[in-house]
């Protein structure tokens, strides 16, 4: 099922605008876009608006085209919990409250084993694992840094009871896709093609793996940033894209939904099955999102009552100002577009 050191790795051509509506691109926002050229950063790479299902807006930085593949960093664990939903869907995973040693039986025994697929997903495993503290035991620098990460997440001591606290960290979102890849008996990636990404017309991407042949559900996933912008109209749509179904409206919804209230981020008001949520203020008013979040400011923005999907890449990794920027460009795009 696994091969040691695959790279889950596909190419192609990427059909996000044949299988869609035709463009219209919106003056005004292609004006708002064209601002960002004189950004002080030069590693902001991409900007797609969708509105009804619709490119009205597409802009492209710092030498970033259309056709070019981008790291989204952690904004890949969104896509991993996707993928848990339709192995759900599938019959492959029974549920949520199933422990991960049913997956993995192997797990028995250790701090991880006993814990629901639903606490992995909300960052809730109890894990002594917290990737802000480089001295953390599951801090993700460790992981990456294993020669074999299975047997390294299987070392990691428990610090808090399951389901009692969130600490945010890659290692559950590892544990996720190693979830998925057991489940359904072939790697993440190689599901991800066939059951998500085929379907969105998705056919150019690039999803490493680990030493042990499993996909990084932690992230190490490159996009474009129209295949950003496709997965974030089929989320809006509620696991419908195109007419097709790819996921059920119920697995979005309990995605969306905050488990979780985040204290002390600027960013984020709670947080779901590896899917944030915010209520901004915009020209006074409250406008509720979700997105998917990665280091630099990679972000799909899921916006219901405007209808609307952005998604932005960025290569501001490890800067703070790669999340503000993003921000201020979704915020400007809803200023501008107020119906």
């Amino acid at each position: 099922m696994i091969h040691l050191k695959a790279i889950g790795i596909a190419l192609g051509a990427v059909a996000l605008c044949a299988a869609s509506a035709p463009s219209r691109i919106d003056p005004a926002l292609d004006t708002l876009l064209a601002t960002f050229d004189h950004d002080p950063h030069p590693d902001l790479r991409g900007v797609v608006v969708l509105r009804d299902g619709r490119m009205v807006g597409e802009r492209y930085y710092n030498g970033e085209t259309a056709d070019t593949l981008h790291d989204v960093r952690s904004a890949g664990k969104s896509v991993t919990s996707l993928l848990a939903g339709i192995a759900i869907d599938r019959g492959k995973i029974h549920g949520v409250d199933d422990t991960i040693s049913t997956y993995w039986p192997e797990s028995r025994g250790s701090a991880i084993g006993d814990v629901a697929i639903k606490d992995v997903l909300t960052m809730r495993s109890g894990l002594a694992a917290f990737d802000e503290d480089p001295a953390s035991p599951g801090n993700e620098d460790k992981l990456d840094a294993a020669p074999d990460p299975l047997a390294f997440l299987l070392t990691v001591p428990r610090a808090d009871p399951p389901g009692s606290r969130y600490r945010y960290n890659s290692l559950t979102a590892y544990t996720a896709g190693v979830v998925v890849a057991k489940a359904t008996g072939q790697t993440m990636a190689d599901f991800a093609r066939t059951a998500l990404f085929a379907p969105l017309g998705i056919r150019r991407w690039r999803w490493d793996a680990d030493s042990a042949g499993y996909t990084k559900g932690q992230g190490n996933l490159s996009l474009t940033a129209r295949s950003f912008a496709a997965i974030g109209e089929m989320v809006r749509g509620e696991g419908l894209y195109r007419g097709r179904r790819i996921v059920s409206a119920r697995w979005i919804r309990d995605s969306l939904a905050p488990k979780v209230t985040i204290a002390n981020d600027l960013y984020a008001d709670g947080y779901g099955y590896l899917w944030y949520s915010k209520v901004l203020q915009v020209d006074g008013k409250p406008i509720a999102i979700s997105f998917a979040s990665g280091n630099g400011g990679n972000k799909i923005y899921v916006i219901p009552t405007r209808r609307m999907v952005v998604a932005i890449t960025s290569s501001a990794y490890g800067h703070g100002y790669g999340q503000k920027r993003s921000e201020a460009i979704l915020r400007a795009i809803l200023s501008a577009n107020r119906s």
